[in-house]
C-alpha cells in the first residue's frame, strides 16, 4: 500500500508541474502525498470482496416479505472524468431462507462506490452481488445521484439528478416494483 501511495504521489507532483504550478512551493509541498492517500481511500473498493461482506453475516430466517434499506448515502468517482458523483441508494430484497445483516447492505454500497464507476454499472453490480450472495426471491436497487462532471464542467446543469434502477426475480412483477417505490418515497 505504501509503495502504491509513493508512486501515486510522484505522478501527482508531475501533474502539478504539467498544470503549470510548482510542486515545491510551500502550499503544494505535501499535496502529492495527501492526494495519493485520498485516492487510495476513494478507491479502496478494489481491495474488498462484496460477496464475502454479505456472506459474513448470514442468518437462517423464514421471513419472505420485502426487506428495504433506503437512503444509503454514497460518494463515488466517475470513470470518465474522475470527478465525484454522489447520492443515495435504495435496496430491496425478498429473502429465500436467509437474511444478511442490514449494515452489510450499506457496506457493499461503499465497496462498489469506492471504485471508478458509472452509475448504471454500480446499480447492476449491487443488485447482482445481493442475488449471488443471498439467492433471494428478488432484488431491486435504485440509485439517485448528482454528477459533478455535469455540474462543474461541460453542460454545467446544477439541478440535474440521475436515477437508475435494476430488478431481478420477483421484482419483475410491476406490483412489487410499485410497493418498493412507495416505500422509498421520502415523506
Amino acid at each position: 500500500m505504501k509503495e502504491r501511495e509513493e508512486a501515486l504521489a510522484a505522478h501527482y507532483a508531475e501533474i502539478l508541474t504539467l498544470l503549470g504550478d510548482d510542486p515545491t512551493r510551500e502550499g503544494l509541498v505535501k499535496t502529492p502525498q495527501r492526494v495519493a492517500r485520498a485516492w487510495t481511500e476513494l478507491t479502496r473498493g478494489y481491495d474488498e470482496d462484496p460477496i464475502a461482506i454479505l456472506r459474513s453475516a448470514l442468518f437462517k430466517e423464514t421471513y419472505h416479505n420485502m426487506v428495504v434499506v433506503k437512503d444509503i448515502e454514497f460518494y463515488s468517482l466517475c470513470e470518465h472524468h474522475l470527478l465525484p458523483f454522489f447520492g443515495k441508494v435504495h435496496i430491496a430484497y425478498i429473502p429465500n431462507g436467509e437474511i444478511t445483516g442490514l449494515s452489510k447492505l450499506a457496506r457493499i454500497v461503499d465497496t462498489f462506490s469506492h471504485r471508478l464507476q458509472v452509475q448504471e454499472r454500480m446499480t447492476q453490480e449491487i443488485a447482482h452481488c445481493i442475488q449471488e450472495a443471498l439467492n433471494p426471491l428478488g432484488v431491486m436497487v435504485m440509485v439517485e445521484a448528482r454528477h459533478l462532471c455535469m455540474q462543474m464542467r461541460g453542460v454545467a446543469k446544477q439541478g440535474a439528478n440521475t436515477t437508475t434502477s435494476h430488478h431481478i426475480g420477483a421484482f419483475e412483477r410491476a406490483e412489487l416494483r410499485q410497493e418498493f417505490l412507495s416505500q422509498i418515497q421520502n415523506d
